[in-house]
């Protein structure tokens, strides 16, 4: 599961990072990195950015660059 594949109020844990693809790195000194929990916040209309929530700060992702973190079980967001 990636974070491309949570649906709104889903929470989850990051278990790997794939930084082939260019702006993942960016991505990871923003917050996104192993061990990071995070919460899907919404998508944009049409599905394309998402809005994740990482220590406090939300942040605007491609479902390109979203597909490149893999993520442990998800949980509903409280």
């Amino acid at each position: 599961m990636t974070i491309a594949d949570l649906k709104p109020g889903q929470t989850a844990r990051i278990q790997s990072v794939d930084t082939r693809l260019p702006g993942v790195v960016r991505l990871m000194v923003l917050g996104l990195v192993e061990g990071a929990d995070i919460c899907f916040k919404h998508a944009a209309i049409g599905g394309d950015p998402l809005e994740v929530s990482v220590f406090g700060t939300s942040i605007s992702i491609r479902k390109e660059q979203a597909r490149q973190f893999q993520l442990f079980g998800t949980g509903a967001h409280g």
